[in-house]
């Protein structure tokens, strides 16, 4: 059975998008998508769009992946961001142990969560395997994964940490995502004592993939990062639509005229719109630049990275300045839960806190530009 083109992929998110914007508010108050929407979602081949199709996957190429993320995140945040976060991981199904990948995605529902270690991680070397121990946070998605990753050091190893693949019944699982912004994510947390990993359900980010592909040559940071940043714009137009809106039909007390006659106001709405849009032309891009060299050339050339870099940190800050003034605008309105912007706001701030929006990342371009080496967040 041939497997449906990118366009038709699609076509499924667009449709699926609709039921998500209906349910976003229970996603949102249950902190976690539905599981019957989860595996809806699944069942359309939503969290395998990256995955070799020699594994079952899907393989579109990676602008049809942002475009999916961002209709997505025109839907609701928190569901855009497990898109991005499952599918990017479920890269490495062509690094891993192809019978592993085969096990993992062979089940139509097969999904994996990751998340970084946070503490007291180690992997023993045991007898066809390896003892592992550790606490793990901020695993995106893991209501509905199937399989969890752990990153964690081996004693007496070098080269780097192992990742390692457990299934989901197997670790304590904890619930520590009690947050304002991105509620609907399911980032819990998870444990492991002493847990036994076979061999074959491990290996290292640099083993080598046994699939080709351009995606694959591709850093995992940026292709987060690109994800990431594109959930923030579409948050920032979501918000600035909303403000534009609201200027049509609304005075402020204790402010003479209404707001759609106000020259402050017009400037607000014109200087957002010049910021956004240049910040999306920039992620736009040099996704594309990045994703041109991958395919022309195999690899990614520096310049190329730096520039996926700079974009994505920048579209991600300047989408945080967009909804603080979109807040704003909306005055005392804007606190009630009932107002989308609330959520909206909530959302964009937890993204500005994770790695990728942090302001350090312009220092990582700044020492390439000064003939530095500029680090690891390439």
């Amino acid at each position: 059975m041939s497997i449906p083109d990118s366009t038709e992929y699609i076509d499924r998110a667009r449709q699926l998008a609709v039921k998500v914007a209906e349910r976003a508010d229970e996603i949102d108050e249950g902190r976690q998508i539905p599981a019957d929407l989860a595996g809806e979602l699944a069942d359309a081949g939503l969290f395998r769009l990256l995955v070799p199709k020699s594994l079952g996957g899907v393989e579109i190429e990676h602008p049809a992946f942002v475009e999916i993320v961002r209709i997505f995140a025109q839907a609701d945040a928190s569901t855009a961001w497990c898109i991005n976060q499952n599918n990017i991981f479920a890269i490495d199904s062509a690094r891993m142990p192809v019978e592993t990948a085969r096990k993992i995605w062979g089940d139509r529902r097969g999904i994996v969560a990751n998340g970084p270690p946070s503490r007291d991680t180690s992997a023993v070397p045991a007898e066809r395997g390896y003892r592992l121990s550790g606490h793990w946070d901020f695993s995106s998605g893991s209501s509905h994964s199937t399989w969890l990753a752990a990153l964690a050091p081996v004693e007496g190893q070098t080269g780097g940490p192992r990742m390692f693949l457990v299934p989901k019944a197997d670790a304590t699982m904890l619930d520590t995502w009690h947050v304002n912004g991105l509620r609907g994510t399911a980032s819990f947390s998870f444990e492991l004592a002493d847990h036994f990993v076979p061999e074959s359900h491990t290996y290292l980010a640099s083993d080598a993939a046994h699939e080709d592909g351009p995606i694959l040559v591709i850093p995992w940071t940026l292709l987060f990062a690109i994800g990431f940043a594109t959930i923030s714009v579409e948050l920032a137009r979501a918000c600035l639509d909303d403000a534009i809106e609201l200027a049509g039909r609304k005075t402020q007390l204790g402010v003479s005229g209404a707001m759609i006659d106000r020259s402050t106001v017009h400037r607000q709405i014109g200087e957002n719109e010049a910021i956004l849009r240049a910040a999306d032309a920039y992620l736009r891009h040099s996704a594309a630049a990045l994703w041109d060299s991958a395919c022309k050339r195999g690899e990614v050339e520096m310049d190329d990275r730096v520039e996926a870099r700079m974009a994505s940190t920048y579209a991600i800050r300047q989408a945080s300045e967009v909804v603080d003034s979109a807040y704003e605008m909306f005055g005392s309105d804007a606190i009630f839960k009932r107002n989308l912007l609330q959520r909206r706001y909530q959302d964009m701030h937890v993204i500005a806190q994770q790695i990728q929006g942090r302001a350090t990342n312009f220092e990582t371009a700044g020492r390439y530009f000064l003939g530095l080496e500029p680090g690891r967040m390439l």
